[in-house]
């Protein structure tokens, strides 16, 4: 199926014709022309079948003993086919939110994940025809693009390497929506934006992945301090060997890095110890 453009004429015009039968009808029959008076009548009521009122950003798929003959989505009153059938559909961006999925990740790691998608409709003839029940069919294709897409990303990624469902929240959602363009095509729906509002570890993981999350955060900012530790030790025995304050020997010059790599790297202050001198 595909939208076509249904057969309308001005709705006030088709207003003026029905009066115009029925008050010729109503004229007959008062002149006793009882035949005439009738077949006006029943003009003006078959007129009457054919006029419908179109709301903004709504449409009225006109179906004429079974066939489909087109949509109306010209806000205003019209006058169509008389004894068509017509039904209506919302033309109007809307949101689905789903609701929380148990899924697992590509780790295997359970977790919980929800989306909510913005979508509208813009084939209203594939929407009636060509599914049952478009909204169903969002809700239902919805979480499964959404399980879909989160099986294939971990969670997170503690070497800072590829992508994960946190880190990556852009990249996810745009996956997201072009995989539920694809599903929704046959609907006529478009896609214009799915993004996802929950995201959490599952109860029974939850404390275990914050220590693994936390442990990892540790790691990696004491690799950033041991890092930066050794580049300044590095600039500090290099000045003071250029500038000629200080002669070292290896062992001095490895106490003195013992020391600063210390006093550097510890996390707490460090307490300075003066010498003055010996006894002897």
């Amino acid at each position: 199926m595909k939208e076509q453009k249904a057969w309308v004429l001005n709705g006030f015009l088709g207003v003026l014709l029905m009066a115009i039968f029925v008050a010729a009808g109503i004229v007959f029959l008062i002149n006793d022309s009882s035949l005439l008076g009738v077949i006006s009548i029943i003009v003006g009521a078959i007129i009457a079948t054919g006029i419908t009122v179109v709301q903004p950003n709504q449409g009225y798929i006109v179906t004429f003993f079974g066939s489909y003959v087109g949509t109306i989505r010209q806000s205003g009153i019209w006058l169509t086919l008389p004894f068509s059938a017509r039904k209506k559909v919302s033309l109007r961006v809307r949101n689905f939110n789903s609701a929380k999925l148990k899924v697992n990740d590509i780790e295997g790691n359970p977790i919980e994940i929800a989306a909510v998608v913005v979508f509208k409709v813009v084939d209203s003839a594939k929407a009636t025809f060509d599914v049952d029940r478009y909204e169903q069919f969002v809700e239902i294709q919805s979480e499964t693009a959404l399980r879909h897409v989160a099986n294939k990303y971990p969670y997170d990624v503690f070497e800072d390497t590829g992508y994960s469902l946190r880190g990556n929240s852009e990249e996810i959602a745009e996956e997201l929506s072009r995989e539920l363009q694809e599903r929704l095509s046959v609907a006529g729906v478009e896609v214009i934006e799915a993004r996802l509002t929950h995201l959490a570890y599952s109860t029974e993981i939850a404390s275990a992945m914050l220590q693994r999350q936390q442990a990892s955060a540790i790691i990696s900012a004491r690799s950033k301090i041991v890092e930066g530790a050794v580049g300044m030790v590095q600039l500090a025995i290099a000045q003071l060997q250029r500038e000629g304050v200080i002669e070292l020997d290896e062992e001095r010059k490895a106490a003195m890095i013992n020391n600063l790599l210390v006093a550097i790297v510890s996390d707490r202050s460090a307490n300075p110890v003066i010498n003055t001198g010996s006894l002897y």
